[in-house]
């Protein structure tokens, strides 16, 4: 057994990884902001619609992780190729990615609560969590953006013959 044959391993674990952070921060960020519309929602129902965007918000995080996974994917092979520099680039890409949308699901899920519940009570706050928001969402597309960097070293390194 190589190095070789445990490369892809890492590569797919990288891709694993980066799907499922990511889609724990927008089930997190999902759930949160749920259960604040619904509270605000029965005081307050015609807001339900506008209180929406934590939700869109967070949801957009997993497509994040999914969007990275393929690209790794894609990109392991079982060849020989493919070498440790290459799984660890991958692994390294989907945990950027994948701990980046958890961070930022739990982020907007903390402000998605609060701020619809806020809202319900004095609507001049509403462009200020909006604001929030798009600062938590951020967080994932740095994320995406080093994920897809490091995704894109994999197989760059050439082979040295001794």
């Amino acid at each position: 057994m190589s190095n070789n044959d445990t490369a892809p391993f890492f590569g797919f674990i990288g891709a694993a990884s980066a799907l499922v952070f990511s889609c724990m921060g927008a089930a997190y960020g999902t759930a949160k902001s749920g259960v604040g519309i619904a509270s605000m929602g029965v005081m307050r129902p015609e807001l339900v619609m506008k209180s929406i965007v934590p939700v869109v918000m967070a949801g957009v995080l997993g497509i994040y992780g999914l969007i990275i996974a393929v690209i790794i994917s894609t990109g392991v092979t079982p060849d020989a190729k493919y070498r440790l520099y290459d799984g660890f680039a991958h692994l390294a890409s989907g945990l950027a990615c994948g701990l980046a949308g958890l961070a930022a699901g739990m982020a907007i899920g903390i402000v998605g609560d609060a701020g619809v519940r806020a809202n319900a009570q004095q609507p001049k706050l509403f462009v200020g969590m909006i604001l929030i928001l798009i600062f938590a969402e951020a967080l994932a597309l740095y994320g995406l953006i080093v994920g897809i960097i490091l995704s894109s070293k994999a197989g760059t390194v050439a082979t040295v013959t001794p």
